[in-house]
């Protein structure tokens, strides 16, 4: 098995990569190309992909390559899977805690400015046409938790690899959460 290499901690891996590894760590760009294509598996080139028992975010490339990043999901209960669209892009976002976070955590204030930082939404978020979903950035506290199950449906990401995509992808992007 092959580790995955900080500090970009991105990578590339094919369409067959992904369905041939499960489980695996993945490989650095040079020993992740391959001919394999996305298209074949009816997913755009330039699509982001959420595998969540992976916890790892591709985004996919006309060579039949993709980018991956390590992700946090949401949690047990928390996680969604399908077809959404990125509807909306932000650098530092203000956040206002969904009524269903802020009845789990009623100490959290109504409003955190953007680029405070206790603001989960982190270095920037790209929101989802879906109920108050995004794929975000991160506090320093909360990078710990890429890797691991823990939003309310969010998709969570280190800020510099949420900076790298958001700089990567539009408004009206596909995005596809598959188990």
């Amino acid at each position: 098995m092959i580790a995955f290499v900080a500090p970009s901690r991105r990578a590339l891996i094919s369409a067959a990569g992904l369905l041939a590894l499960p489980g695996a760590a993945f490989a650095r760009p040079e020993n992740a190309k391959s001919d394999a294509n996305w298209t074949a598996l009816g997913v755009p080139a330039g699509a982001i992909v959420i595998s969540q028992s992976k916890r790892r975010l591709f985004l996919t490339q006309s060579d039949g390559t993709a980018i991956v990043y390590p992700v946090a999901i949401g949690k047990s209960g928390k996680a969604w899977l399908g077809w959404s669209r990125v509807n909306g892009k932000y650098v530092q976002p203000a956040w206002s805690p969904p009524a269903v976070v802020k009845h789990d955590n009623p100490r959290i204030p109504d409003l955190i400015p953007g680029g405070a930082p206790n603001n989960p939404m982190g270095a920037r978020a790209m929101t989802l046409d879906r109920e108050e979903i995004a794929i975000h950035g991160t506090t320093a506290s909360m990078r710990k938790s890429i890797g691991s199950a823990a939003s309310y449906g969010c998709i969570r990401m280190y800020n510099e690899d949420v900076i790298d995509l958001f700089e990567r992808v539009s408004v009206g992007t596909p995005v596809l959460a598959v188990r």
